[in-house]
């Protein structure tokens, strides 16, 4: 009878990245998308490769997100805020989908939200007396809504270090932003100084906006929240005095 039953394992992939992100033999892109209430960018398209020899069958969902100090994390709720289509889809080995992710919502947002798209692969049914372990992969989508004409207002409200697992001092920023709408930490650049005990610089760096997307990550910091982040930045020594300083892109 076991050679009749497929086994199945599921393997959730949380990825925070706008970059095509792979596993195995399939791909997403983008997985940070931002849309806006209104206007032209009100949706937005993923495109799911399969590079597998065999067909994928997928289903697309959409969940409210809540902001964390690791970024934003899915509530389980659905939402019908977001427009997904289509909702289900079968793509054959080496054919690509395009999934529309449109907002649909209250077109006057007193402030920006998140939710999560999820892209769940679902098992497929095998050939009869075929048995195999099924990688089932859940892609999540970060999705950001926006009002036209809005901007963000990070600031640094203060900075410290904390002991990172390996034994090395690292780099921790409380971040504030006081708008009705989202941004990000890497929509600008980042200027660190440290000094020790007696008021001497032993570290000072300024990080550009691509530079903080590649070893920090995209910095997100929601409508009114206030965010600790805790940074992969190494500096010299724990303690002693840390300045930190943003300044937002002016585009």
């Amino acid at each position: 009878m076991w050679n009749r039953l497929a086994l199945y394992s599921i393997v959730t992939v949380a990825i925070v990245a706008l970059v095509a992100t792979v596993v195995n033999a399939m791909t997403v892109s983008p997985v940070v998308i931002d849309l806006q209430t209104s206007g032209t960018r009100m949706s937005q398209v993923i495109t799911i490769e399969n590079k597998y020899a065999r067909p994928i069958i997928l289903e697309m969902t959409a969940q409210e997100a809540e902001y964390t100090d690791d970024g934003v994390k899915g509530t389980g709720k659905p939402t019908d805020d977001l427009l997904v289509f289509p909702p289900q889809a079968q793509v054959a080995p080496g054919g690509t989908q395009a999934v529309r992710v449109q907002y649909v919502g209250d077109p006057d947002l007193p402030k920006s939200k998140h939710y999560f798209v999820s892209v769940n692969q679902l098992p497929v049914k095998l050939p009869e007396g075929e048995s195999a372990v099924q990688l089932l992969y859940n892609f999540q989508v970060v999705t950001g809504v926006s009002m036209p004409g809005k901007k963000p207002n990070i600031k640094i409200d203060s900075a410290e270090t904390y002991m990172g697992g390996d034994n090395n001092p690292r780099l921790l920023l409380v971040l504030t932003n006081d708008a009705d709408t989202y941004g990000y930490l890497s929509g600008g650049s980042l200027k660190i100084t440290q000094k020790d005990s007696s008021g001497k610089e032993i570290f000072q760096r300024t990080m550009t906006g691509e530079q903080i997307s590649q070893e920090i990550g995209f910095g997100l910091v929601g409508a009114g929240q206030k965010r600790r982040m805790s940074t992969p930045v190494i500096l010299p020594q724990m303690g002693g005095q840390i300045e930190a300083s943003f300044i937002p892109s002016r585009r």
